[in-house]
């Protein structure tokens, strides 16, 4: 389980090399952990896209 300062970081730096597209490429990436069987690093994968959200702001969509 990754720590939630390190949730964060990663979701940082998603948001600011793929923008919006950071959710998308988080939720496959926890799909893709899902279908090897890989739950918690899904789980770590599905808390970066929340963390994702919560910065991209409320008027985002």
């Amino acid at each position: 389980m990754i720590a939630e300062t390190q949730i964060h970081v990663i979701a940082r730096q998603m948001l600011q090399k793929h923008g919006l597209q950071a959710i998308a490429q988080a939720a496959q990436n926890a799909v893709a952990c899902e279908s090897k069987g890989e739950a918690e690093e899904a789980r770590d994968w599905r808390h970066i896209e929340d963390a994702i959200k919560m910065m991209r702001g409320p008027l985002q969509g």
